[in-house]
């Protein structure tokens, strides 16, 4: 029996593919992984940790820094406005959605989303796919109006880690949230959705001009401590628990 079965009856995998799409900010505080853009070609696999709300540190294979910041006493970015309402939502974790029967968020409250982001916006995007599902489900009636049109998904291994596998199509009330890096590509698009976290772990556009085109996402630690340390360019001399800590006790007396 699969994951998303129950009772013997398997549920409509569609209505949990939309509402996954839609659970991440509330299904992890911290993620380290690796990251790679397609197509292959000049793309070069980074290695990530991330600690929400804002902070972010990327290095390249062999440990060059690449990107650090806590997100902690940075100037407000475009996510700010000041003297708006928006400046005073609060972060998703502190705010409660709605959920479906199996823990997905099937309607998500209005709060200051936003992931961190490093080069383009197609990163941050895949940490949070709701560009793919809304922030609601559509009304029965108007099946038309999803932001994307799926394939039936199916349950899959990637890396690892149980995902939902699907191929899209987007609709017309499709809007990515970079329009330059969108996860749906003009045709048809292979995605796949982490069980665990919601995040899009692969994309990969299968027609036209941006055939190969996305990103391939693995995940290699969820909700481990992250010391704000990890995340200076600069360290403030704390210890890095990353490392073999020697203990020189010295001859017996």
């Amino acid at each position: 029996m699969g994951r998303f079965s129950a009772g013997g009856q398997a549920s409509d995998l569609s209505s949990t593919f939309r509402n996954l799409c839609r659970s991440s900010p509330w299904k992890w505080t911290t993620l380290r992984f690796e990251y790679l853009e397609r197509p292959g070609s000049g793309a070069t696999m980074v290695r990530a940790w991330l600690r929400r709300p804002g902070a972010l540190r990327l290095e390249t294979p062999d440990g060059q820094l690449l990107h650090s910041t806590t997100g902690i006493n940075d100037s407000r970015d475009d996510f700010y406005v000041s003297a708006t309402r928006r400046s005073w939502l609060l972060p998703p974790h502190l705010v409660t959605p709605v959920y479906d029967d199996a823990g997905l968020v099937r309607r998500r409250p209005e709060a200051a989303y936003g992931e961190p982001a490093f080069g383009n916006g197609r990163l941050a995007a895949a940490l949070d796919p709701v560009e793919l599902a809304g922030n609601a489900p559509v009304p029965i009636e108007f099946p038309d109006t999803n932001r994307v049109f799926l394939d039936e998904p199916r349950e899959v291994d990637h890396e690892g880690r149980p995902a939902l596998e699907t191929i899209v199509t987007p609709s017309r009330t499709y809007v990515p949230s970079d329009p330059k890096e969108p996860l749906v590509h003009p045709g048809r698009t292979l995605l796949r959705i982490d069980v665990g976290t919601g995040v899009c772990v692969a994309s990969q556009s299968l027609d036209g001009e941006t055939s190969g085109k996305g990103h391939w996402l693995r995940i290699l630690g969820v909700d481990e401590y992250m010391l704000d340390d990890l995340f200076l360019a600069e360290s403030m001399n704390l210890t890095d628990v990353r490392r073999h800590i020697p203990w020189d006790i010295g001859p017996a007396a």
